[in-house]
């Protein structure tokens, strides 16, 4: 570790004085509230890709949506083995304690993590070297079988539907927890699917009858 100054510190310190003259200090009494707490009505599952940040996508402040950010935007599937489950935590701490009302999934175009798990190009490597990315993105491996047989390992029609393959995973894992889904039985809770990519600055959400992604009204 370094204290010593760097050019990307600083362009990091200069943000942080914007935010504190124009965000912190002109709006001292929310930040007060949520000093105090935080009552999010929505949980959004993303990709960690710096492209895609849901506060900026959905135009929202801080305290407005709880947040879990990684790689291809997945849910694992519910399961109690010893281990660090991190986006399990987040879950349910979202949904039992926060009580959020509806959880989205948003996958995004140009997804780096779904387009290994396409080609397989990270496959048996060791950790530091790809092994750790690879053994998460595993967790497509059972729909990109489907991707793979009809369109193909490469170019951009198979990545984008292994982008929104990977949204439809996520969903489904989610359904695996049993508090999710009995929240979801009784109405209590929505989950929804979603896709945003930065290219054309369209949003689309997954329509559970059809399976479809049609762009947001």
């Amino acid at each position: 570790m370094s204290n010593a100054p760097s050019p990307v510190l600083d362009t990091l310190l200069e943000g942080y004085r914007r935010f504190r003259d124009t965000g912190w200090t002109p709006h001292r009494e929310r930040w007060d509230k949520l000093s105090k707490s935080q009552e999010p009505e929505v949980m959004v599952i993303s990709c960690s890709d710096s492209r895609v940040d849901p506060s900026q996508i959905f135009d929202v402040d801080p305290g407005e949506i709880f947040v879990v950010r990684n790689v291809a935007a997945l849910v694992p599937p519910y399961e109690t083995t010893p281990g660090h489950h991190g986006v399990s935590a987040a879950l349910e701490f979202a949904v039992q304690v926060l009580k959020v009302k509806e959880v989205v999934v948003m996958g995004h175009g140009m997804c780096g993590g779904c387009k290994a798990a396409l080609s397989q190009a990270m496959h048996g490597n060791e950790p530091g070297e790809g092994g750790f990315v690879a053994d998460w993105i595993a967790l497509l491996d059972e729909a990109r079988e489907g991707v793979a047989s009809a369109h193909g390992t490469s170019g951009r029609a198979a990545e984008r539907e292994m982008e929104l393959a990977g949204v439809k995973v996520s969903l489904a894992n989610l359904l695996t927890f049993p508090w999710v889904a009995e929240k979801v039985a009784s109405g209590e809770l929505t989950l929804r699917g979603a896709f945003f990519a930065i290219s054309d600055g369209i949003l689309h959400l997954l329509d559970e009858e059809s399976g479809e992604f049609k762009p947001a009204a």
